[in-house]
């Protein structure tokens, strides 16, 4: 499916976008590509729709989260995970998402596990910037997560920015590839959703209650938005290397 942009902004090259329900959405991440002149050509390999063979036609990828592991056997996930050789070895924009960056990083060979003591972060955590990631951009003291496993630092990443419980928050490999462990895209009502569909999660360790996700939302959203306004740019367009 490829949705188009604007028609008063340049038409670029499409950028491909990984869902991984029937009912998922590209949410802001897709509205502010589409804002920034990007058609959207929106797949969803879990419902056996296959993926380009390369990305010459696109101006790069964006692979969203989902419900399962990156260790899961489901061969779709397996695919998924061999398909990222065409991203980095073709040089391409590559943004991976909680699952969509724990797939990259399972694919350079890093663990994607649970935290110890079984700690999760479902809802809004702080992080930090490294050196690394300060030198790139200003980032969000307060970022919205929904997930029980995190990822190591596989070797030739750089760590971006990092949290109390799950270090690696954001990470960068090469010039092209990066990762975020949180979630930055959802609208509120992709948020009001996900608080009633995951609310059986909240009883984990370290988990906060639905009231504290949307209360947290009116006082963090709005710099995390303009966050991923421009960190979008970053990925796609100040720090692109040709293929």
């Amino acid at each position: 499916m490829l949705d188009m942009p604007d028609r008063r902004q340049k038409i670029k090259a499409p950028v491909l976008i990984v869902l991984h329900q029937e009912r998922s959405s590209a949410g802001r991440v897709g509205q502010l590509l589409l804002e920034k002149g990007y058609p959207l050509d929106i797949r969803r390999p879990v419902l056996g729709e296959a993926l380009p063979k390369t990305l010459a036609e696109h101006s790069g990828a964006v692979v969203f989260g989902g419900p399962m592991s990156a260790n899961d056997p489901d061969d779709f996930v397996k695919t998924e995970i061999n398909w990222l050789d065409i991203p980095l070895k073709e040089n391409k924009p590559y943004l991976g998402i909680c699952l969509g960056a724990q797939m990259l990083v399972h694919h350079l060979g890093g663990k994607v596990e649970t935290e110890p003591h079984g700690r999760v972060e479902i809802g809004w955590y702080p992080i930090r910037p490294t050196e690394h990631g300060r030198l790139l951009m200003h980032w969000p003291k307060m970022v919205y997560h929904f997930h029980r496993e995190g990822f190591d630092l596989p070797h030739g990443c750089q760590r971006l920015a990092e949290g109390d419980i799950y270090r690696n928050q954001a990470i960068r490999y090469g010039e092209n590839a990066w990762g975020i462990q949180f979630h930055a895209e959802l609208t509120r009502a992709m948020m009001q959703r996900w608080v009633v569909h995951g609310a059986s999660r909240f009883v984990m360790p370290n988990a906060q209650q639905g009231r504290d996700h949307l209360e947290g939302r009116m006082i963090f959203d709005a710099p995390l938005k303009a966050w991923l306004s421009e960190f979008l740019d970053l990925v796609f367009e100040k720090n692109r290397c040709p293929a």
